[in-house]
């Protein structure tokens, strides 16, 4: 696997320095109230669970499965949202998190879906953003690390379901996913 790694982008000691300063950032935003964080699987789990220690507010935690890249390693343009939400949503502060913007399709898709179901607030929180790929205007409220215009693995990232369980965020060698 490792042999499959182009470069090491985000190490993990950076990696939790950041996460523990954007839940000091939902913490101060946030003060006296609760969260709904929605996570949006698959990337996000390793993410959303270490953001979540982090976060000293009432929160609930909940999940979605969407996903526009299935096994490729290119966005096909149509959005799948598994399931739909089968939690309450109304009148509550909700956080959409992500592992990667990219696109924008996904999450474009994904935040007009929560909206429909009128919470107080929706933002966005992803760990990583590359502004380079986006296809249509959306920004994240809260951003880990801007990433360069590359094929990411690791930290939850995948490509055809691997690399999810390496500890760092690193570019795939291109004859990899090509």
């Amino acid at each position: 696997m490792k042999n499959d790694i182009k470069d090491i982008l985000f190490s993990e000691e950076v990696i939790q320095e950041r996460i523990k300063e954007l839940g000091d950032q939902i913490n101060r935003d946030y003060a006296g109230k609760s969260l709904l964080l929605i996570g949006v699987l698959k990337g996000c789990f390793i993410f959303l669970a270490d953001l979540a220690r982090h976060i000293e507010l009432e929160c609930e935690i909940r999940f979605l499965t969407a996903s526009s890249y299935g096994f490729s390693s290119v966005s096909s343009g149509k959005v799948n949202i598994d399931g739909g939400i089968d939690f309450d949503v109304k009148g509550k502060d909700v956080i959409i998190i992500e592992d990667i913007l990219d696109s924008g399709i996904t999450l474009t898709a994904l935040r007009a879906f929560v909206a429909k179901h009128k919470p107080a607030s929706l933002k966005v929180c992803t760990m990583l953003d590359k502004p380079e790929r986006r296809q249509l205007p959306i920004t994240a409220d809260y951003t880990g690390f801007e990433c360069p215009n590359e094929f990411v693995v690791g930290y939850g990232l995948d490509y055809a379901e691997r690399y999810r369980n390496l500890p760092y965020v690193a570019s795939l060698k291109p004859e990899i996913y090509s």
